[in-house]
């Protein structure tokens, strides 16, 4: 992939051959390509214990000054990152399988957006799109409200975060409809700020000690069909029909403002619900005036393959909120909600900082590298990533399902196949160790491997991240539970 961008612009003519004349971002690209060529003969390359004397001396300090709140899995202190390279401040070099938290879609420090971000910083840094205008904010909001799913005319609202956007949605679809109550889904997680968090429901330690929390919210099962002893059709079922029962005893469906869910649930363990699931939840929602808000934080920008993990139900959500992967690493968030929703007057919502014209440059130029190549990339080296993982499967008991869609994929841990009793033990052990053999992963779930890496990946770095998963879990498993 890298070389084939290296030769597509004029810039990058040195790697094809041709003596022409580049600029300094031509050359940081090349650079950048450079790096990417080398980094895939040189990670995971570890030339310390880990953490190495520079990292443990920030960890003293993050320790001493930072938030306890954190969740670190492991004492990765980062310096730079390429492509799916990060380089601690050791020089240690690793594999990034996570993208810090599906975020750096397009890869570490890509050039086009490293470029359109010091081009963008070096004109106008901030001005506040609450109260005033500038090119970048309108035409990210123009570009948002063309590649959104469905027909129907949309508007944009910024924000700085995926909370943040679940925030907005939360009060745009209480203004519009007038109707105080929201169902949600066991599993899902929103964010945690107040309103967010009543929304979540993945873990307890999430919510515990923030009570009381917002009112009228309740919740039922997320669709999980590798957890659930039936079909998929009894699967997705089983889920409206929890909501047709609260209905019926204790929430009238004309109180109801919005249905939150993730089209594929993200720190609920990436699970992939039947087909028609949505579709369903679509329907019950237009048949009693609910609005549909698709929490798209971690599943949209290109993560499953599409723009838009709804374009895969078939679905146009009412109110669709995104963030993580939208600008490639800067702060940013939005909702997407259909024109003749989005009608709160000025001065009912705004953000000081959402809409931040770098953070603007950098998603119109995601957006960009995402249509011209990286969908594509996602839905085949995703493809190749879960052939992969189930030929894996064969070979580990423990291995329990794997499932997703684009490079949003999920390998469940199970202590037995029979009764799919969750290995958490195991799924922290293997982080760990991949952490020290060079790999970057992340959990989800009760005992899921997440793998949401950059998507600029390639098979030679899913071959190289299995082949460490392979060789821990061939060291961790018990004799008598391996295959």
């Amino acid at each position: 992939m890298y070389e084939t961008l290296a030769k597509r612009s004029g810039r990058f003519a040195v790697l094809a051959g041709c003596p022409l004349r580049i600029s300094s971002f031509g050359i940081l690209r090349v650079r950048w390509v450079m790096l990417m060529r080398s980094r895939a003969r040189d990670v995971p390359r570890l030339c310390t214990a880990l953490p190495g004397p520079r990292a443990a001396a920030i960890l003293k300090i993050d320790r001493q000054f930072t938030s306890p709140s954190y969740t670190r899995m492991y004492p990765l202190v980062a310096a730079r990152g390429a492509g799916a390279m990060i380089e601690d401040v050791d020089g240690n070099r690793f594999l990034d399988f996570t993208a810090g938290i599906a975020v750096c879609s397009t890869g570490h420090c890509h050039p086009r957006v490293v470029e359109a971000v010091q081009r963008q910083a070096a004109q106008l840094m901030h001005m506040s799109g609450t109260d005033f205008y500038y090119a970048p904010q309108a035409l990210l909001a123009q570009k948002l409200a063309e590649i959104a799913p469905g027909p129907t005319p949309k508007r944009v609202f910024f924000t700085n975060s995926g909370a943040e956007s679940v925030e907005a949605a939360f009060k745009l679809a209480r203004y519009y409809t007038r109707r105080p109550h929201m169902i949600a889904f066991f599993g899902g997680f929103h964010g945690r700020t107040l309103g967010a968090l009543s929304l979540t429901s993945s873990r307890a330690v999430q919510r515990r000690g923030f009570a009381p929390l917002l009112p009228h919210v309740s919740h039922v099962e997320y669709p999980n069909p590798y957890h659930f002893p039936g079909d998929a059709e009894a699967c997705w079922q089983a889920s409206l029909t929890q909501i047709e029962n609260l209905f019926a005893r204790t929430v009238p469906p004309e109180e109801v403002a919005a249905f939150v869910v993730e089209p594929i649930q993200g720190e609920g363990g990436y699970v992939v619900p039947p087909l028609e699931f949505h579709r369903r939840l679509k329907a019950l929602a237009e048949q009693h005036e609910i609005l549909y808000i698709a929490d798209e934080v971690q599943s949209g920008m290109g993560r499953t393959g599409r723009m838009f993990a709804s374009e895969h139900f078939g679905v146009e959500p009412d109110i669709l909120c995104t963030a993580k992967g939208i600008a490639s690493g800067l702060p940013l968030g939005a909702i997407i909600a259909k024109s003749d929703i989005m009608t709160w007057p000025p001065g009912s919502h705004a953000s000081t900082f959402g809409g931040n014209p770098v953070a603007c440059v950098a998603a119109m130029e995601t957006i960009g590298l995402l249509q011209e190549e990286l969908l594509a990339n996602a839905s085949h080296t995703g493809d190749y990533l879960q052939t992969c993982l189930r030929e894996l499967q064969n070979r580990h008991a423990t291995i329990g399902d794997v499932r997703g869609l684009g490079l949003m994929v999920g390998m469940e841990l199970v202590h037995d196949r029979q009764t799919k009793e969750p290995a958490a033990d195991l799924c922290s052990k293997l982080i760990d160790q991949c952490f020290h053999r060079g790999l970057l992963l992340l959990s989800c779930g009760k005992s899921t491997i997440r793998f949401c890496p950059p998507l600029v990946i390639d098979e030679d770095d899913v071959d190289t991240a299995v082949e460490i998963i392979d060789q821990v879990l061939s060291e961790l498993e018990p004799n008598e539970v391996r295959k």
